[in-house]
């Protein structure tokens, strides 16, 4: 199992190419919370999330082909590739789903180098789509989620969190696939206490552990852009299995008003999926013990400016 010591060799290896982002202390009464906290502000990162991170990770751990690499993505994890692909000298193609197609995230993708293939029908359509180009092509495939390049990549978040904060308790963070959480949960498993967090229309999670994820689940709704996978990694759950304490699912208002809050006392704007996890406090989903250090990652910021007012959501 994926453990501390990858996280350490991901991190020796991408360090030089991505940003060691900020943690903000935020004091209590901030976001109308009765306790501190501390934001790890992963959508500062390059490419505007933690993505980045696994996107090196993978494309530095192979030989890249002549026809690239290809991923499938709703936008963060194939603007990460195109962006490490086009550092690396190499050419990226990005199949995104229709359903979840967002303009500001279409975009960053062809601004990083992307070719970018837009496809019809759900995500399992796109993935199908995605591996066949990889077959014919011979294109590197980055999974968004399940590989081991791209969970110890995305730990290399942990592994830097945990070196800027002066011990914690607990850790929350956004599950869409999986690879961010496995990665924290791998670094942080049995050091401190990891929450999952997800929003009910892409709640994969909640259902995988309680059995009852259907074949034909599609994630909607406000986060499904960030945390649309249907279904989470194998490597992952298992990860979550051995090191996550408990999973939290907020619904679309509470990630709408905990972005308010976040623009209010910060003035910082993060995407829907971003603010995912710190919903689970400022909806009171996750209500932290006294004295209970506590920390958020803050994961992407790729969204349109006022997606968290009334007319824009």
């Amino acid at each position: 199992m994926i453990g501390r010591a990858e996280i350490t060799a991901a991190s020796d290896r991408v360090r030089s190419h991505i940003r060691r982002t900020p943690v903000l202390s935020l004091e209590t009464g901030a976001l109308g919370l009765d306790h501190p906290l501390k934001l790890k502000l992963e959508h500062t990162q390059i490419t505007g999330s933690f993505k980045v991170r696994g996107a090196f990770n993978s494309l530095m751990g192979a030989d890249l082909p002549a026809a690239g690499a290809v991923a499938i993505s709703g936008g963060n994890h194939g603007a990460a590739v195109a962006y490490a692909a086009t550092s690396l000298g190499a050419k990226s193609t990005v199949f995104v789903p229709a359903q979840i197609a967002k303009e500001v995230k279409l975009a960053r993708m062809r601004h990083f180098g992307a070719e970018v293939i837009v496809t019809e029908g759900n995500v399992d359509d796109a993935v199908r789509a995605y591996a066949n180009y990889a077959k014919e092509t011979g294109a590197l495939a980055v999974h968004p989620y399940d590989s081991p390049g791209t969970i110890t990549g995305q730990g290399t978040l942990a592994l830097e969190m945990d070196a800027q904060l002066n011990g914690i308790d607990t850790v929350l963070v956004a599950v869409g696939g999986g690879g961010l959480i496995g990665g924290v949960a791998a670094w942080f498993g049995g050091h401190a206490k990891v929450v999952a967090v997800e929003t009910k229309l892409t709640s994969t999670l909640d259902q995988t552990l309680k059995g009852t994820l259907s074949p034909n689940f599609s994630a909607s709704g406000i986060s499904a852009s960030g945390l649309g996978a249907s279904s989470i990694g194998d490597l992952n759950i298992d990860l979550i299995r051995a090191h996550v304490a408990e999973n939290v699912v907020v619904a679309d208002a509470d990630v709408i008003e905990a972005g308010r809050r976040l623009w209010g006392a910060t003035r910082m704007v993060c995407e829907p999926g971003g603010v995912t996890a710190l919903a689970a406090l400022t909806s009171g989903g996750y209500v932290p013990a006294k004295d209970e250090r506590v920390a958020v990652v803050i994961c992407g910021g790729n969204a349109e400016p006022n997606w968290f007012e009334g007319d824009a959501v």
